[in-house]
């Protein structure tokens, strides 16, 4: 397949699975996101971390807010800045902006993450495949950061709902695999 094709089936991969997930009832939408917070507090990588970069919770991404006040973590979550994403600490009284492209966010003002504390990276994904490749957005912000030297010998688990967790993506040649894949069912 060629690189046109992979972006066409790309594009239209990310448009049905982002209508899946936005038709969910906010039950089914609670309910499964409540499943993906238990399986990611029962895993070794969760558990071993101290400092989770992570995200908020947007056009029905699976909702992980349960573990936010969890004071043994400490939380880190991404503003859009240009093309790269800003990472800084946050508490669950401190304000969330909305950012670029309507993207919940910490205020700019927030302590910045130094990437040596990092023990582990939630990637949302609109869609995953058992390789580990991740269907994000389309804004490449996770392939840069994920790619980038420091960055890339960091843990990194993907979040996704089970419907959207598939046996193969299209593939292009930047595209990196996640180190695990957690959805509602694994």
């Amino acid at each position: 397949m060629n690189n046109i094709d992979a972006q066409l089936d790309k594009a239209k991969l990310r448009r049905t699975l982002i209508k899946t997930r936005q038709s969910m009832s906010v039950v089914e939408w609670r309910e499964k996101s409540d499943r993906i917070s238990s399986n990611l507090q029962n895993s070794v990588l969760f558990t071993r971390a101290t400092t989770i970069l992570a995200f908020f919770s947007f056009r029905q991404e699976p909702d992980l807010s349960s573990l936010f006040t969890n004071s043994d973590k400490r939380w880190g979550f991404p503003r859009c800045v240009g093309k790269s994403l800003a990472w800084h600490f946050w508490q669950p009284d401190d304000v969330i902006n909305t950012g670029a492209y309507g993207i919940p966010e910490p205020h700019p003002e927030a302590a910045i993450i130094d990437i040596e504390e990092v023990d582990l990276i939630l990637v949302p994904c609109v869609g995953c495949d058992v390789q580990g490749y991740r269907l994000g957005y389309g804004g490449g912000y996770y392939d840069r950061l994920l790619s980038s030297p420091p960055w890339a010998k960091k843990p990194t688990m993907g979040v996704v709902f089970d419907f959207a967790y598939l046996p193969q993506l299209p593939l292009d040649i930047w595209d990196k695999p996640l180190q695990t894949v957690v959805t509602e069912r694994r």
